[in-house]
């Protein structure tokens, strides 16, 4: 198994930055001696800069600084009350303004789950400081002209509920925080019932008898419910409530589509098992990649966690596999 990092773990540090009124935490990981680069790690619902704990000293070992935010709502970053400041463009904007507070003119990106969605986000209004990025579990999705809702597909059914008033008003307090995260990441009854799937959502009536999750140890599971405790559910799910505010903010990028292809070089890792992402999702993206290289693990949505070696190593590839993607990446 991957080296991983711990709650405390020694070798990264917490800081703050205010970035456009907003104050984030964020990780950073240097590595021995002087970094070649500088890759942002962008994480998704319901997760912290903590998902990402094993690459975060793989990607170090290879020479890289490593910036891991709590993205807006979690942890120690500042959680908003409106939706409208949880858009993909001023999320986006929030890392540019991280970059270039910390002097970078060019960064590499990664992300999983929502975090893809934003690092696509910022590679599009920002093309010129990304010079290349990886997408575990999250295929590009091409801006449409005209709105259409993502939750009437079966394995989005979760995303009603979460971005209704139910889970905010069930959820509150530590203890309820860690029923639903220890279902969420794998955690059953005693009968072998699921406390949350992607076509329901929580069960709010078995959260109580869930058991421990198979991916986080309760040393894990407590620092996450802690960190969520902070501010509480709605920030988190506020990036669920965003749909039709992305739209109107990207209108004008979806008449460019058609034309359109990503010019970095782009990693996208699919999850076999996944039920929220399927693999299936990505057909047809390759159209929108100048360089586009795939890769599969055989994991759930938690491939990060449940198959850290392999994606470590497609991420490896990707930017020192041959000189020519080594060179432009790095």
């Amino acid at each position: 198994m991957a080296s991983k990092i711990t709650p405390n773990d020694p070798r990264v540090t917490y800081k703050t930055a205010n970035l456009n009124g907003v104050t984030y935490s964020y990780i950073l990981a240097e590595p021995e001696g002087q970094p070649i680069n500088t890759i942002f790690l962008i994480h998704g619902w319901p997760d912290l800069s903590f998902g990402w704990r094993y690459q975060i000293p793989f990607l170090t070992s290879l020479g890289l600084r490593v910036v891991v935010p709590d993205m807006l709502g979690y942890g120690g970053t500042d959680a908003p009350e409106s939706p409208a400041r949880y858009t993909f463009k001023n999320v986006a904007d929030d890392m540019a303004a991280l970059a270039e507070l910390l002097g970078l003119s060019s960064i590499i990106l990664g992300g999983h789950d929502w975090g893809g969605m934003v690092v696509y986000r910022i590679a599009l209004h920002y093309p010129s400081l990304v010079s290349a990025l990886f997408n575990v579990c999250t295929p590009f999705v091409p801006l449409r002209k005209t709105y259409r809702s993502m939750t009437v597909a079966p394995n989005f059914k979760y995303q009603i509920q979460l971005a209704g008033p139910d889970v905010e008003s069930n959820i509150v307090g530590e203890e309820k925080i860690r029923q639903l995260l220890a279902s969420v990441y794998g955690g059953r009854t005693p009968a072998g019932e699921p406390g949350f799937d992607t076509g329901h959502g929580a069960y709010f009536e078995r959260l109580g008898d869930i058991g421990s999750s198979p991916l986080l140890s309760k040393e894990e599971l407590d620092f996450y419910a802690k960190r969520y405790a902070i501010h509480g559910m709605h920030g988190p799910l506020n990036w669920y409530r965003t749909a039709e505010l992305n739209f109107e903010d990207e209108k004008g990028l979806a008449e460019t589509m058609e034309t359109f292809k990503f010019d970095m070089p782009v990693l996208f890792i699919s999850a076999t098992r996944d039920a929220a992402l399927p693999p299936a999702l990505s057909t047809g993206m390759d159209k929108f990649f100048r360089s586009l290289t795939r890769g599969e693990v055989d994991a759930d949505h938690w491939a990060l966690w449940e198959k850290p070696n392999e994606v470590n190593q497609y991420i490896q590839e990707f930017l020192f596999g041959n000189a020519r993607t080594a060179k432009a990446n790095l």
